[in-house]
């Protein structure tokens, strides 16, 4: 009986043992799944929803995600910074391969940048620049160049003798930056041309429309305005309300198009929001495969004018 008990006792304790093993083998490889990451899981971190352009460059990610078989987690920073670093947390708490960002601000951003190269996670930028952290692609058009064209073609339409209005985009962000210093390379020491306001409006239509208006009440005489984007150019069209200024966008989204076929607008120097997107999940897959990317991927602009 001793014998029966001692030999029932010892596999007892050695099926205990096995399962504890078994246990802790599970444990182990959940964590290595976890640490590595889901490598067909991807982020996508954009500035705003809140604004047509962005909702285009989000539906290309989407799209060429679905179409390389990949799981593509898009969330709206909401144009607030620290929103956009609890985005990047809760993405790579969810265990990402890659994460792509479209900056709220190309300063702040580098903490959110920073927070995904602890984890060794790639970040891909789109649209904006970051000024700090390891970025292993950046894709985007050629805002200096963008507002270059829409200087150019101001002083042109106007023989070259103007006063201008420019509405800058978000203090902080790389294309606000970008498109106000192409702009000043076309329009700064000419004779005959004056920028007579600039001013931000945050890249925002209803904004747009309130600085326009502010403007107008103190500086009552300019022939153009170039908006850093459609959404404030399109204010600024409001305000104008059919006045004889040369208005000029950026981005080329819906509303800008059928404002310069209908007349309100002048041009507005177009970009590829959709392209952008589907470059960005493309490149994002090749860097999870271990391929390797350019450090800066062009997308080309035109100029919509009628």
């Amino acid at each position: 009986m001793k014998r029966t008990r001692l030999t029932m006792l010892s596999l007892a304790l050695t099926g205990i043992i096995a399962m504890a093993g078994f246990t802790g083998c599970g444990n182990k490889a959940e964590q290595q799944g976890a640490q590595g990451g889901d490598k067909k899981k991807i982020g996508m971190v954009v500035s705003t929803l809140n604004n047509p352009f962005f909702v285009s460059m989000k539906d290309g990610a989407t799209k060429k995600a679905k179409e390389l078989g990949y799981n593509l987690v898009v969330v709206d920073s909401q144009n607030d910074a620290s929103k956009e670093r609890s985005n990047v947390d809760d993405l790579l708490q969810q265990g990402v391969a890659a994460i792509i960002i479209n900056p709220t601000d190309s300063d702040a951003v580098g903490n959110s940048i920073k927070a995904a190269n602890d984890k060794k996670i790639p970040v891909l930028t789109v649209d904006r620049k970051a000024n700090t952290g390891d970025v292993v692609t950046h894709i985007a058009s050629d805002n200096v160049k963008g507002g270059k064209m829409a200087a150019d073609f101001i002083l042109e339409k106007l023989g070259g003798k103007a006063n201008i209005v420019e509405l800058q985009g978000l203090p902080g962000a790389s294309a606000t930056r970008d498109r106000g210093k192409g702009f000043h390379e076309g329009v700064d020491n000419k004779a005959n041309v004056k920028v007579v306001a600039s001013q931000a409006a945050d890249f925002d239509r209803q904004k747009g429309l309130n600085v326009m208006e502010n403007i107008m009440q103190a500086t009552p005489q300019f022939d153009a305005v170039f908006a850093h984007n459609d959404e404030m150019a399109l204010g600024a069209v409001k305000a104008l309300k059919g006045k004889k200024v040369l208005v000029v966008g950026f981005d080329g989204n819906d509303d800008a198009k059928k404002a310069v076929e209908s007349g309100d607008m002048a041009a507005t120097v177009a970009q590829q929001p959709d392209l952008m997107g589907s470059l960005a999940v493309e490149n994002a897959v090749k860097v999870i495969k271990g391929e390797s990317v350019q450090k800066e991927i062009p997308v080309d602009l035109k100029l919509i004018k009628k």
